[in-house]
């Protein structure tokens, strides 16, 4: 059977959200779709033709990946979704006339000044990123995850928020009797690991879910703290899980944590998962981050708390004051049924990428 997408990445699970978010958009528009990442094969959207995976290596072999893996696929359209590998599938679509896709899910190069590289590494990243997004500009479709994500100049550019994809979510319940927060995305201390372990600790009442995989820089610290802490008793740790297996967890909590610190590739963006968790029913505490202020300001489906302290006393006062939750919860559905009125940007851009298939 021929392909009509190849989806590739070296660096990204086949369970990651966003993957499945717009692998779910081209499966839905008819087109056969192979998946080429890391991890399970179980964990990769359903519907796809094939899906090939690889395990987790060092940067010697995700260099190879890079080098390689545009050349091993059938599509008539090529999907990356790792900067790494945009110069060497921008070299196999000349080669081998296929059309190009490219999908930039955050401002990379501000987020190498987030994560702990040494000098020379981060030089390195940053140098590849900046060849990448030239190469992307080119590409026949690039799409971004929000608007202030680079490259500005690219020749067919869509911004495909991280809007909700109701296909991988439960239906919104009722809150359990006993209160429970859920954190759903990558764990890690920037991502508010710390934050929010230091809340749960201060706000006994309180259990917390967390699903995603743990960053290997802050295993050890979490292992100290689940060894020691009075609160690890009541702190339940998933790793990763594919999208709607994740969210079904989520059912029955009361709010969503998304304690993100303020860093040059967090400041301008809107954590996806505010509005996932709007749309199963739980409003989000949430630090200030500017765009982040705004729109719970704007929705009301959630209270922006500064730090640790301010999380746990607000989750205190959730716990005795069940009239107050269920405000915020009509507000965050509310909030997330117009986001989706329009329709959906990940069919949007499904179509043009069925236009490129049939060119």
């Amino acid at each position: 059977m021929g392909i009509d997408v190849s989806v590739v990445s070296g660096g990204h699970d086949v369970a990651d959200a966003r993957l499945h978010r717009l692998v779910n958009a081209l499966v839905r528009r008819g087109l056969s779709v192979e998946v080429v990442g890391l991890g399970d094969p179980a964990g990769a959207p359903p519907g796809v033709a094939s899906v090939s995976t690889h395990p987790r290596a060092g940067l010697p072999r995700r260099l190879r990946d890079a080098l390689t893996l545009p050349w091993t696929v059938r599509g008539r359209v090529l999907l990356v979704i790792a900067p790494e590998m945009v110069p060497s599938a921008s070299l196999a679509r000349l080669v081998r006339r296929r059309r190009l896709a490219v999908d930039v899910y955050e401002d990379y190069a501000k987020l190498a000044h987030d994560r702990p590289l040494g000098p020379a590494r981060r030089a390195a990243a940053v140098a590849v990123v900046r060849m990448s997004t030239a190469l992307t500009s080119r590409a026949d479709i690039t799409s971004v995850a929000d608007a202030h994500v680079p490259p500005r100049s690219a020749r067919r550019r869509m911004v495909v928020r991280n809007l909700p994809d109701l296909t991988t979510l439960p239906a919104p319940t009722d809150p359990e009797p006993a209160p429970r927060a859920v954190y759903i995305g990558d764990v890690r201390r920037s991502r508010g690991l710390v934050t929010m372990l230091t809340a749960l600790e201060q706000a006994p009442q309180w259990s917390l879910d967390v699903v995603g995989p743990v960053a290997a820089a802050d295993q050890e610290w979490l292992n100290g703290w689940l060894a020691t802490s009075s609160a690890a008793s009541r702190l339940r740790l998933h790793g990763r899980l594919p999208p709607a297996a994740a969210w079904q967890i989520a059912r029955g909590a009361w709010v969503g944590l998304s304690l993100l610190d303020d860093t040059p590739a967090f400041r301008e963006a809107v954590p996806s998962k505010l509005y996932e968790y709007a749309a199963v029913g739980l409003p989000s505490l949430a630090t200030p981050l500017p765009r982040v202020v705004e729109l719970l300001h704007e929705s009301g489906a959630g209270i922006v708390v500064a730090d640790a302290a301010a999380t746990a006393a607000t989750m205190r006062e959730l716990a005795t004051e069940p009239e107050r939750l269920d405000a915020l919860r009509r507000r965050a559905l509310d909030w997330a049924a117009s986001l989706t009125a329009g329709g959906s940007p990940y069919d949007e851009w499904a179509a043009e990428v069925a236009r490129l298939v049939g060119e």
